[in-house]
Parts: C-alpha cells; sequence; structure tokens
C-alpha cells in the first residue's frame, strides 16, 4: 500500500491524499503501510494530506498528523459529509487537528480564497 499511495502522490493532478489510511474506527484497520514514507513524499512534491472528520474514521490519527506538521506537510480537514446533516462532523476534525499540534499556518482550509487558489497553482510548470 505504500507503493500505491506514493503512485498516487506523485500524479500530478493529485493535489490532496485523502483517507490516507483507510481506516474506520473499529470496523477496519488501517492499511499495512509505511507512513513515514508516505508522509515524506507528500512533502517532496508538496501535496497535503487529509484529516477526515468523520468519526467514523478520524484520518489522519493525530500521531500521523504531528509527523505531517513536523515534515512541513499541509493538512486539509474534510467532513466526507455526504449529506448536510454530517457538516457538522469538522468540529471532529478540528479536534484531531487540535490533537495533533497543528495550528492555522498547517491547515489548507485556514487559507484565503486568494492563498488557496496560489496553492492550488504551486505545481504548474513543474515537472512533478
Amino acid at each position: 500500500m505504500t507503493d500505491r499511495l506514493i503512485a498516487a502522490i506523485q500524479h500530478p493532478q493529485v493535489d490532496i491524499l485523502a483517507h490516507p489510511t483507510g481506516r474506520l474506527l473499529g470496523r477496519r484497520e488501517p492499511y499495512p503501510l509505511e507512513m513515514e514514507e508516505v508522509l515524506q513524499a507528500a512533502r517532496d512534491l508538496d501535496v497535503a494530506v487529509e484529516i477526515n472528520a468523520n468519526p467514523n474514521r478520524l484520518d489522519l490519527n493525530d500521531v500521523h498528523a504531528y509527523r505531517a506538521k513536523e515534515l512541513g506537510v499541509k493538512v486539509c480537514i474534510n467532513t466526507d459529509a455526504h449529506s448536510v446533516q454530517r457538516l457538522d462532523h469538522m468540529s471532529y476534525g478540528v479536534d484531531q487537528a487540535r490533537r495533533s499540534w497543528l495550528n492555522k499556518g498547517d491547515v489548507l482550509n485556514t487559507m484565503t480564497e486568494k492563498q488557496f487558489l496560489a496553492w492550488l497553482e504551486r505545481r504548474e510548470g513543474t515537472s512533478a
């Protein structure tokens, strides 16, 4: 799975790696992978990783999100909402980010629209 995730990160159309470990709390264990290698690839290619705020996922966990911060990998908090009622899951993702000691500068969602659009254009014209 490590190789598969790194291959995804290397694709030039990928900006954010979602569901990084695939875990479902109490139902499915995380993929067997080397998260350090995945996070280093994300750092090297300037790809963000997701904190999936669905309370059944909370994927990345706090340890991996903290490591992403240490490496300078941006994090995006996503509700994984499939209905309007689940948009309130964002608080779980913010709590996960707080447990990980992330701050405003670590999280894509805190960027202004202009900053985010510039971030999306960061790899244009590169060989990534």
